[in-house]
This record gives C-alpha cells, structure tokens and sequence, in this order.
C-alpha cells in the first residue's frame, strides 16, 4: 500500500520522504505517524538505503488514538544524483499488539506475515528538492505536509541564528585579542628604554665613585706640617 488510503491502523503525513539537498549537509523530514484505532500499534520503519538514512524512531508503539515523530535524516551526500532523482524507498509497517506491550521485548517475527498477524505496510518514494524550490510544488501532499515543512524551516532559522551569533562572538573576541596586542606592543617598548636610560645613569655614576675611590690622597711633608716658620738669627 501506498501511504494515506487503504491503510487502516494508521495513517502517514507527508505521503513522500521530500529532502532539501545540498552537498556536505545534512537535512531530515518528519513523518507523523497517528494510531486510527483503539488499540496499541507497533510500527517498524526499513528502507533500500540504510547506509544514508538515520532514523529515530525506527520501531516504536503508538497508544490508542494517539501520534508520534518520525525523524528521518538523510545524510550528508558528496555528488549529486543523476537528474535529482532518486530511487530510495521506505517500507512503514505497522500490526496490532497487547497493551503495556514493551517494544523490546516484542518476538522478532512481530512484523512478518509468517506469525499470523496482520502486517499493514506503508511503501513511501523520496524526493530531492534543490534549495529554494520547497515551495514549488503545490499538491496536496505539500498541503498536508505544511507543518513538517514550517518545522524545517523553522528549525533552519534556528541553526542560521546560532550560526550568527557565533561568528559576531568570535569577531568580538578577535577585536580584544588585537586590542591586548597592541597595548602590550606600545607599553614594553616604553618599560625597555626607561631601563636603558637607568642603566646609563647607573654605570655613570658607578664609574666616578670608583673614579673617586681609586685616587690616591694628597700627602703632607711632616717637617712642613710641625715647624712654624721662623726668621734666621741675626749675626754680629
């Protein structure tokens, strides 16, 4: 079964996987999954391309009359396919189970058709649409996919408004990183010629003490220094 009419235990919004593609980035699209009935639904998601999708969850039970996320992100892709088309494919399938039933604890045949149980399956295609071109298609898939795609937008806004900030933070950090520099490249420069300048006047003064130091004193004759001077005696 295709997603949407013959599917009785639950019903799949948007009925195709659409992914924005983009070189090197990742994008996801959300799926909701609702319960139609009152009973307990256990679902298991598979595709073709497991290698490039992630999916959470991928198994899960939904309660009665109620709805889950299916979050499938594909991942980040080095070259671009042939014409944008792709042939990935996604299997959805769903069965009945007990109340208070424990996923994990489910017996591994759960969804194959040789247990005796009623197996629905989901089968959904996967579209790529270049950047911009979200909005080009207006069938009533996209119609019914309008809150999955507001949340990838929103989302997108998001992670641009982050992006943002980051970089304003990493530009004010720079900015004070090239102000520190420049103080500390004016103020050594001042510090360093101030030392020289002391050290000049240091040595200079060191120089005429030890000049100072090293003469030898001014010596005085004794005779000089003890006898008064006196006139000769007169002679007869």
């Amino acid at each position: 079964m295709s997603a949407g009419g013959g599917n009785q235990l639950i019903s799949v919004l948007p009925e195709e996987l659409r992914f924005q593609f983009e070189l090197e980035k990742q994008s996801f699209c959300d799926l909701k999954v609702s319960n139609n009935t009152e009973n307990h639904v256990a679902f298991k998601v598979k595709t073709t391309s497991p290698k490039k999708y992630f999916v959470r969850p991928n198994t899960g039970i939904i309660q009665a009359w109620d709805s889950c996320v299916i979050r499938v992100t594909l991942q980040a892709q080095r070259e671009y396919p042939p014409d944008m088309q792709c042939k990935d494919k996604f299997l959805l399938q769903s069965t009945i189970v007990p109340p208070n039933s424990d996923i994990d604890e489910l017996p591994q045949d759960t969804f194959t058709k040789e247990s005796g149980r009623t197996v629905e399956e989901c089968k959904l295609r996967v579209v790529y649409l270049t950047p911009g071109s979200g909005q080009g298609n207006e069938d009533g898939a996209s119609m019914r996919g309008l809150d999955t795609n507001s949340n990838q937008t929103f989302q997108r806004l998001k992670e641009e408004r982050d992006s943002a900030v980051r970089q304003t933070q990493t530009l004010q950090q720079e900015l004070d990183i090239l102000k520190r520099r420049r103080y500390r490249k004016g103020d050594p420069s001042f510090s360093f010629t101030f030392a020289i300048f002391v050290g000049l006047i240091g040595l200079m003064v060191g120089f005429l003490l030890n000049l100072s130091l090293s003469s030898p004193p001014i010596e005085v004759s004794p005779s000089t220094e003890s006898s008064p001077l006196m006139d000769p005696p007169l002679m007869d």
